[in-house]
């Protein structure tokens, strides 16, 4: 009985944490460059004295869903999309080196190419500077150019694009990063006008989340059933 109602109580616990990650990743369908969060879980035993008769479900991180998402044209100069397992990168507000794929980007009051939350775009030599009253063009392989008054465009840097060879970890904060800094790849493109939406199915997501709901409803229904049988056993035990 004892072993039924902690298997259950674990079933349970694991449903709800997929739920978690299910409903942050449909509270982000429209978030441009996100990436679905996966989620998996697999059964460890309980070592201890005696037999092992009980089982942990344990999460078992897994990363993120690398796949491409749909690409949106905007024909502003200022949105770009990154190609291929190429990444942007950013300083964070922790002031590390981090990446993403949302490529909307600004410039901000003191001249500064950041991204729509604010954060400074790296270049080649760090955040890059854009000379006032300038249009922007952003080339393929990530040369920024401003085009001032005169009307000659200068190349004011070069976004820092890298290509990760092994899976990052995704921070708190959204943004992806690595133990040690990424060089840029030269051969690293973007296309300019177009941004990357999310990667996150809705009707997958939300077929998922209803599969979650229905296997909590059965670990619970589970506990109801251990709970029955422990309240018929004690009876029966009963010495009245």
């Amino acid at each position: 009985m004892d072993r039924m109602i902690y298997n259950s109580m674990a079933g349970a616990k694991a449903a709800m944490q997929r739920q978690e990650v299910l409903a942050h990743n449909l509270a982000n369908v429209t978030t441009t460059g996100f990436r679905a969060e996966l989620q998996a879980f697999r059964a460890v035993p309980v070592r201890g004295d005696g037999a092992s008769t009980r089982v942990y479900a344990l999460e078992t991180t897994i990363g993120y869903d690398d796949k491409a998402g749909p690409l949106q044209t905007t024909a502003r100069n200022l949105d770009v999309a990154v190609k291929g397992k190429s990444w942007l990168s950013v300083q964070g507000l922790d002031g590390t080196e981090a990446y993403t794929r949302a490529g909307a980007l600004d410039v901000n009051a003191e001249g500064l190419l950041v991204t729509r939350g604010g954060l400074p775009v790296l270049g080649d030599g760090g955040p890059i500077t854009i000379p006032p009253n300038s249009e922007i063009q952003i080339g393929e392989d990530g040369t920024v150019s401003a085009k001032g008054a005169t009307g000659r465009p200068a190349n004011v840097g070069r976004l820092k694009l890298v290509t990760p060879e092994e899976r990052m970890t995704r921070g708190e904060d959204g943004l992806f990063r690595t133990v040690d800094p990424l060089p840029a790849d030269p051969n690293a493109r973007l296309e300019a006008g177009v941004l990357e939406g999310s990667n996150v199915s809705a009707v997958e997501t939300m077929v998922s989340m209803i599969s979650a709901a229905r296997q909590f409803e059965q670990q619970m229904k589970l506990l109801n059933i251990a709970q029955t049988q422990g309240q018929v056993s004690a009876k029966l035990l009963s010495p009245t």
